[in-house]
């Protein structure tokens, strides 16, 4: 948890002034009573009002500087708590932006979502309570001091009573803590299954599935809801124990003071602020059991935030990364092989070839073949086990990762979009893009049509997911985004797939025009689109079956030749 304080250190003029006002209020809140036990003793017991008045005012004027501490300490408690968990929050995703899809798949979406928002909330909540943490513990060393000072005999009762009580509350943290721990997985299996759920509610009511997925919610929910019955009920323990152990003790101050009182050892006056102290003593202990009620989650959730943290990506710019600039870009893959973590075989293996500028590069081959995972290397998802891959040259990881992906226009094979305006979509490569070049990039995308039927044209607004838009309509806004950044080089990844016949064919044609000094990579599964392509490499069980035109391929590529025969008639591979 101590590590997570690092993020204080903006705050730290912030954190002086609050200590340095909660032990004001500490020793204000310890010498009231004693200034009680002299208005007793001299003011009552001796009848002097000038006495009672003078002193009174006194104390009223020590509570009103106690209370004006606490209130501008609680001021800067609450900046302070919500700055640091701010702060945390964005340092946590700037780290979590950093990771390859390799930490993605380890943590899992579900659980970054919970350490970022809930194990977050857990440690901020931990900060406010720092008041207590400053107060608390001079309030009972203050108060054990000045009880014993008062009268020693007496304070040998409170000499039994906390180790009690320090012991219950040792004994119910030791079993509490590993509950802690598990209940933050669970609200993990909750996210996951909600997760699921919200985005695949279409599936889930397409296939009459919504009484499986209330079941499998009503699982997780009712495994969360059991372990923190079970924390709570252990932690529900504490305060019984604690009161009675607290009661038994003020009857046996009560039962021994009376007794010194009777033979003159001790005054009335001194064993009220006796009783002050003690209860001073007491609600010290009580808020210690309120501050270890949250420290066991607090550090289960600061051990999760740090796990995060603790995770380096493998894919990260070099010491001496280089800016890629260049306007037109030859891609070579050279012997290239790589496997996914704890994969038995290689995705794909010993795959060399050059794609050019101003030539289409089309990947055909079966399902699991290696065709996204050849994408995913050269967007540098992922790096290469062996072999290497270069930008006129290059290797990548000489490169640094913005300058590559700034150069690369990507559409993948599921078209994500984000909740804003249709033009917002546009511009998420290319801020700077004018209207014109957003209506040029809607045009050769095929998507002028739809837009100019919404509403409001280019600021109409899409839902989370662009849901309320065709599966068409976000390949062809997605295309669009591509063709707004202007790179030097296009990757479509299986990125035509929901379009039909006639505007793939506009779309295709377009396309020539608008991206002829680039070099253009096609992921696809569809034998007509790629046919016209320079280059075809067709890809089977990860490695390169044949390189060739669709000519040459269908002359010398078995593997070619059966993909096509699934998709076309004899007159249309011709």
């Amino acid at each position: 948890m101590f590590k997570l304080f690092r993020f204080l250190k903006p705050y730290r003029a912030s954190v002086v002034v609050i200590i340095t006002l909660m032990l004001l209020q500490s020793l204000a809140q310890l010498y009231l009573p004693t200034l009680l036990s002299d208005i007793v003793d001299v003011g009552v017991v001796k009848g002097d009002v000038g006495y009672i008045i003078r002193y009174g005012a006194y104390m009223l004027i020590v509570a009103m500087g106690a209370m004006a501490c606490v209130m501008v300490a609680s001021y800067l408690l609450a900046k302070t708590a919500t700055g640091f968990g701010r702060d945390l929050r964005r340092n946590l995703f700037t780290h979590v932006e950093s990771f390859s899809l390799h930490e993605f798949d380890k943590l899992g979406t579900s659980s970054l979502i919970t350490r970022t928002t809930n194990d977050i909330a857990q440690v901020q909540q931990l900060i406010v309570m720092m008041r207590m943490f400053i107060g608390v513990p001079t309030m009972l060393v203050g108060g054990v001091i000045m009880a014993s000072y008062k009268d020693t005999h007496l304070a040998t009762v409170l000499y039994a009573v906390i180790p009690i009580l320090v012991l219950v509350i040792a004994v119910i943290m030791r079993k509490s803590l590993p509950l802690f721990k598990t209940l933050q997985l669970k609200i993990d299996g909750i996210n996951l299954v909600l997760r699921e759920n919200l985005t695949g509610i279409r599936v889930i009511r397409a296939f009459n599935r919504s009484n499986h997925e209330k079941l499998k919610f009503e699982s997780a929910n009712s495994d969360f809801t059991q372990t923190a019955i079970k924390v709570n009920t252990i932690m529900a323990t504490m305060m019984p124990i604690m009161m009675l152990v607290f009661n038994l003790g003020i009857v046996v101050i009560l039962w021994y003071g009376g007794i010194r009182i009777d033979s003159n050892q001790m005054q009335i006056g001194d064993l009220m602020a006796f009783i002050q102290y003690a209860m001073q003593i007491m609600f010290s202990m009580f808020m210690m059991t309120m501050i270890f009620m949250m420290i066991p989650r607090a550090s289960a959730s600061a051990v999760r935030i740090n796990e995060v943290f603790d995770i380096q990506s493998n894919i990260h710019n070099s010491a001496n990364a280089q800016t890629y600039q260049d306007d037109q870009t030859i891609v070579a893959f050279n012997q290239v092989t790589f496997s996914y973590p704890g994969a038995e075989q290689p995705a794909i293996q010993d795959i060399s070839f050059r794609a050019k500028p101003g030539e289409v590069t089309a990947i055909i081959g079966g399902t699991g073949s290696g065709k996204t995972t050849l994408i995913n290397l050269l967007l540098r998802f992922y790096d290469v086990d062996s072999g290497s891959i270069t930008l006129n040259g290059q290797a990548l990881p000489s490169l640094s990762l913005e300058s590559v992906r700034n150069r690369i226009g990507y559409v993948p094979q599921k078209a994500v979009l984000f909740s804003g305006t249709v033009a917002d979509n546009l511009r998420f490569g290319n801020d700077q893009a004018t209207d014109e070049e957003l209506n040029s990039a809607a045009s050769t995308a095929q998507a002028t049509d739809f837009i100019s039927g919404m509403k409001d044209n280019f600021h109409a607004s899409l839902a989370q997911g662009g849901t309320n838009l065709s599966g068409g309509q976000k390949q062809r806004l997605a295309i669009g985004r591509a063709l707004a950044r202007k790179p030097s080089i296009y990757v479509f990844d299986d990125s035509f797939s929901a379009l039909d016949f006639k505007t793939d064919a506009k779309l295709r044609a377009a396309l020539q025009s608008e991206t002829a000094r680039a070099t253009m990579i096609i992921v696809a599964q569809r034998v007509s689109t790629i046919m016209d392509a320079n280059q075809i490499i067709v890809l089977d069980e990860g490695r390169i079956a044949g390189i060739g035109t669709h000519t040459e391929l269908m002359r010398t590529c078995e593997v070619y030749q059966e993909i096509v025969a699934s998709q076309l008639s004899e007159e249309e591979s011709a």
